[in-house]
C-alpha cells in the first residue's frame, strides 16, 4: 500500500481518528517534513501519541510525539520499522 498522499491540514475533523484509538505496537503513517513515512505507536493517550518511525531513506530510526491530524492507519508491514515477531521456543 503506498504512503497517503493527503495534506493533514486538508483532513476533515470527522475523519480523524483520536490518538487515544492507537495502542502500542500498531502500525501507522507518520505525517513529517512534508511527506507520510511507516511507523510504530509506541505509546498513546487522549492527547498524542509516541510513534517511532522511518525518517528518510537512509537507515535508522527517529521518536516524536504527534497528534492525531499527523497519523493514519497502516496495513501493509515494512520490515525497517514493523516489530520483529518474537522467535518460539
Amino acid at each position: 500500500m503506498p504512503a497517503p498522499t493527503i495534506d493533514p491540514q486538508e483532513r476533515k475533523p470527522i475523519d480523524v481518528a483520536p490518538t487515544s484509538s492507537y495502542h502500542a505496537a500498531d502500525r501507522v503513517w507518520v505525517y513529517r517534513a512534508g511527506t507520510w513515512r511507516a511507523g510504530v505507536v509506541e505509546a498513546a493517550s487522549s492527547r498524542a501519541a509516541t510513534i517511532t518511525y522511518l525518517p528518510g531513506d537512509t537507515p535508522g530510526t527517529a521518536v516524536d510525539t504527534l497528534t492525531a491530524e499527523y497519523l493514519l492507519p497502516r496495513t501493509d508491514i515494512d520490515h525497517r520499522v514493523d516489530p520483529k515477531p518474537h522467535p518460539r521456543p
